[in-house]
């Protein structure tokens, strides 16, 4: 589930192997990828973005998958397979021959895990919360119907159609290599969604569910938007619901935060989240200050900032231990659940705040970071003031780990 790709785009078709009638294989090109993705999304198959949509899935239910055009159709069943492999694991199987085992290394918490210094943290940030935040209702109505008149765009779903005529004496290499037809000429027409879909959406309690407002709200907020936004719906109803939840979150993240506060709650996270599977070692780091002997970090590159900020951590006398907390610890918000990235312990007498949850940002700038995001970070920062900083634990944004010292340092 960590590794599986989860956007049926041309990225994901090109370079990968799909299995034709005769039991031999084929590696996509980049033009053919592009291609299956045309057609994936002219049938409303899948997002603009690569979601696959329900439409995907009752269509494949019904044995109604439309064949792939031109000189994908052969290999119309091997890219299907592709597909179902973002949401169901098991769909590959059997598409691969002799493939080498992924080596398995033993990634849970090692000695680290128990020193005083982390135990000490990890029991001071060990609990389970819950919020309570008051707003005006017609408020929030109003800058959500504001906003989704300006910003909301939705994509129209299309289809091409490309015809061309067969090479004499056509050969299975030909057909391989994609060379058995020459393209004459390409057509494109919109896609109307009413006319070829019966799947069903629960419009207002999908967005009252993405957004935690209750349906009364959600239909007045699109009771009030301009009948040709609305209209988008009709055009494209997996992208319409959810822009207009990710806008109206937007919203409802800007009007939250001032008026938010945190109670612990009976409960607390397992040690168990720390016991992360991956499948892919390749760019893991060897932490020797890890609470794992592994680190997985969100950028991959040497040079991207949390790899740098996690070479800072390992090469600090400050630093006795740290963790990369997994996705299971979280604190929640109106706008969704948020997991932090650092938990760091620092050596007593060397800094003046012993303990520190940290988010690693790339830029420290407000502008830069996408409202929701921005909400998240600031109602963290309300938990930590409000119920946390009396057991000198101290939570902040930082773009690099130099400003994570110059913020802990004595002064």
């Amino acid at each position: 589930l960590y590794d599986r790709p989860l956007y049926a785009d041309a990225a994901f078709f090109t370079g990968r192997l799909v299995q034709l009638p005769d039991g031999s294989s084929h590696k996509l090109t980049q033009n053919e990828a592009a291609l299956a993705y045309v057609h994936l999304l002219g049938h409303g198959y899948i997002t603009e973005s690569g979601e696959v949509t329900e439409a995907f899935r009752e269509a494949d239910k019904a044995g109604e998958l439309k064949e792939f055009f031109g000189n994908l159709a052969p290999w119309s069943d091997g890219l299907y397979t592709l597909v179902r492999s973002i949401f169901d694991p098991k769909a590959l199987k059997g598409m691969v021959d002799k493939a080498p085992e992924a080596e398995v290394k033993d990634n849970r918490p090692n000695e680290n895990f128990g020193k005083k210094e982390f135990q000490t943290l990890w029991k001071s940030i060990n609990h389970k919360y819950a919020y309570r935040v008051n707003f005006d209702s017609k408020e929030l109505i109003d800058k959500a119907v504001a906003h989704i008149n300006e910003q909301l765009r939705v994509s129209t779903l299309y289809y091409t159609v490309q015809t061309g005529e067969q090479t004499d004496g056509t050969t299975k290499e030909q057909i391989d290599a994609g060379t058995a037809f020459t393209a004459r000429q390409t057509s494109t027409e919109s896609l109307k969604v009413s006319d070829t879909s019966s799947v069903k959406y629960d419009l207002l309690g999908t967005i009252a569910k993405k957004t935690t407002l209750t349906r009364r709200t959600v239909a007045e907020i699109l009771r009030q938007i301009k009948a040709e936004k609305f209209a988008m719906y009709k055009a494209n109803p997996e992208e319409f619901i959810a822009k207009v939840s990710r806008l109206i979150l937007e919203q409802k993240a800007t009007m939250i935060v001032e008026h938010i506060s945190y109670n612990r709650v009976e409960g607390t996270f397992s040690n168990d989240i720390f016991t992360e599977n991956h499948s892919d070692y390749r760019h893991a780091y060897p932490g020797k200050k890890s609470i794992t002997p592994y680190v997985f970090t969100d950028g991959m590159a040497e040079e991207s900032t949390e790899r740098k900020f996690l070479r800072g951590l390992e090469q600090a006398s400050e630093v006795v231990v740290y963790a990369k907390l997994p996705r299971g610890f979280h604190i929640p918000t109106p706008v969704g659940n948020y997991s932090p990235d650092w938990a760091i312990a620092f050596r007593e007498g060397s800094v003046k705040h012993i303990y520190f949850v940290a988010e690693t940002k790339g830029s420290m700038s407000s502008m830069d970071l996408r409202g929701i995001e921005e909400a998240k970070i600031r109602c963290a920062r309300k938990l930590f003031d409000d119920l946390l900083a009396e057991e000198n634990v101290r939570y902040d944004h930082v773009d690099s780990f130099e400003e994570l010292m110059s913020i802990v340092r004595p002064a």
